[in-house]
This record gives structure tokens, C-alpha cells and sequence, in this order.
């Protein structure tokens, strides 16, 4: 009985219905006038909040107000943002790359070549090609053709002088003390000099290396065009750091002594194409 009669009295509080009236003021007018319960209150309330939630959700999820909230970003930043990653991921592999070719050669110049893992791409697997004593001598068949391909160059109007000429700049006057000879395993030339006289650059290029060895002492390399590496050795002092462009003719170090291997002042210069040695004296005159 007792259930019942409490069941009964809040459903009658639930139904029981009650009047809003709003009143003018001034006069006592009735405006408005809302029959009410408390169910009806309950109802309105729940839906009321209901729908509030679910705008609320729709506007941050579908809409662009939601980059107004904090926490979050804008398409346009995130696509920024992936756009950047990409390139950042792209410039560590190179810078990785050039990383390891630059530890390569500095490692070559300190003499620890035993150690390094060269690729087809080193400079110094050419030398070990030919520390095999290749015969670079063209053969008599070789040369007639390439006479005949010369003859045949010389009126083709698609050749330019730009493809078949390439001048060097002597990086120093004075006498050549030693030969290139690969035999002997002697990649370069020594050219003595007057200590302190200005080296020059022998090609436009860029300086990929430029430090101190206990070897050959101060060390400059010089990336060029052509597929072409200068080498310049036993310097005095650089004048020029790794990363700047240079020009021929300008000077890059000054001839010097430096060096466990070094007999006195001379520059030691070197010339690499394609990954391979070749005789400076071919090129230049140090006369």
C-alpha cells in the first residue's frame, strides 16, 4: 500500500500541470501563457541538451570553426607540416651521402685506407684499379678510329667547341720535382716552389675539402665541372673552407712543408675525372 500510494504521488507530481503566464507590466496584460509539467520540463530539458551536444560535435568535426579551438590545427598547416617532413627526410639522406663520401676521402688523406668500404663511386677504387697496372695505352685500331671520329666531328654542326675543349689554370709555376707515374703508385705531380708563393685554383669549382692531415698537412679538394677533382697538398695555410666557390686563377692556399711526408717546400697536385688519376702535365704547363 505504501508503494503504491508514493508511486501515485510522484506520478501526480509529474502530471500535475502548472501555468507560466507573462504579464505585462504596466497593465497586467497577459502575453504569454505555457501549461506546464514537470514531465514536460524533464522532457524539453533532455532533448534541449541533446541537441546541444550533437551541433556542438557536428561544428567541430565538420566544420572549419573547429581550427578557432584550441588543440586544434588547420589543413593547410598540417599539409605544411607533412610537406616539411618529407623534405627533411630527403635532405638527411643526402646530407648522409655526402657524409660518407667526405669521410672516405679525409680518410684516404690520414692513410687509413685499409679500413674504409669503398664503392664503385670512390676515388680510391679507381687507384686500387690501377695499382693493377693497366695498360692505358691506345691500341693503333683505337687511334684510327678516333682520327676518323675527329675528321668526321670537325664539320658537325652539333658539336660545339664547349664539348670537346676544357682548359686548366697552372695552380703554381715552378719545377716539377717528380712525374706522375702509376706504376710507383704516384698519382700526381711535386711541383718545388718558393715557400709561401700563392696556389691557385686550376678550374672553376667548389671546395669539398679543406683541413689538416698529419700526412700531406693542409689539404684542399676542389670539385670542378667535367666530372673533375683537384688535389693540392702539403700547403703552408688555406685560404679558402669547405663549401666556397671559387674561380680559376684565385688563390685557394700557399706552397709549403707541411706533412710527415713531405721533403721540402713543393705542392703536391693531383687530378681525378670520373673516379680515376690522370697525368696533370697532359693539361697543364708549370713552366
Amino acid at each position: 500500500m505504501d508503494t503504491e500510494k508514493r508511486s501515485k504521488k510522484i506520478k501526480s507530481k509529474l502530471l500535475n500541470k502548472y501555468r507560466l503566464v507573462v504579464l505585462n507590466e504596466d497593465t497586467f496584460e497577459e502575453r504569454f501563457t505555457f501549461k506546464l509539467n514537470r514531465l514536460n520540463v524533464f522532457v524539453f530539458s533532455i532533448l534541449s541538451v541533446i541537441i546541444l551536444i550533437t551541433s556542438t560535435t557536428i561544428i567541430i568535426a565538420f566544420t572549419p570553426l573547429r581550427e578557432y579551438i584550441p588543440g586544434y590545427s588547420s589543413a593547410t598547416l598540417r599539409k605544411k607540416a607533412t610537406l616539411l617532413t618529407y623534405k627533411t627526410d630527403s635532405l638527411q639522406q643526402v646530407i648522409a651521402i655526402n657524409d660518407q663520401y667526405l669521410e672516405s676521402i679525409k680518410k684516404v688523406l690520414t692513410g687509413d685506407v685499409n679500413s674504409v668500404d669503398f664503392n664503385k663511386d670512390s676515388i680510391i677504387k679507381a687507384a686500387e684499379k690501377d695499382n693493377r697496372e693497366l695498360d692505358l695505352a691506345p691500341s693503333r685500331e683505337d687511334s684510327l678510329l678516333r682520327e676518323k671520329v675527329t675528321l668526321e666531328d670537325k664539320y658537325n654542326p652539333l658539336v660545339t667547341n664547349s664539348e670537346v675543349s676544357f682548359v686548366l689554370f697552372p695552380p703554381v709555376k715552378g719545377t716539377v720535382s717528380q712525374e706522375f707515374n702509376i706504376k710507383e703508385k704516384h698519382y700526381a705531380i711535386d711541383i718545388v716552389a718558393q715557400k709561401d708563393a700563392p696556389v691557385k685554383a686550376t678550374a672553376d669549382g667548389t671546395v669539398i675539402f679543406s683541413e689538416w692531415t698529419s700526412d700531406t698537412g693542409y689539404v684542399i679538394i676542389i670539385d670542378h665541372s667535367n666530372n673533375f677533382l683537384s688535389v693540392y697538398k702539403h700547403n703552408a695555410l688555406l685560404t679558402k673552407d669547405q663549401g666556397e666557390l671559387v674561380k680559376a686563377g684565385e688563390v685557394i692556399a700557399q706552397v709549403g712543408d707541411t706533412g710527415e711526408f713531405s721533403t721540402g717546400p713543393h705542392l703536391h697536385f693531383e687530378l681525378w675525372s670520373d673516379g680515376y688519376p690522370i697525368n696533370p702535365s697532359s693539361f697543364i704547363d708549370y713552366n
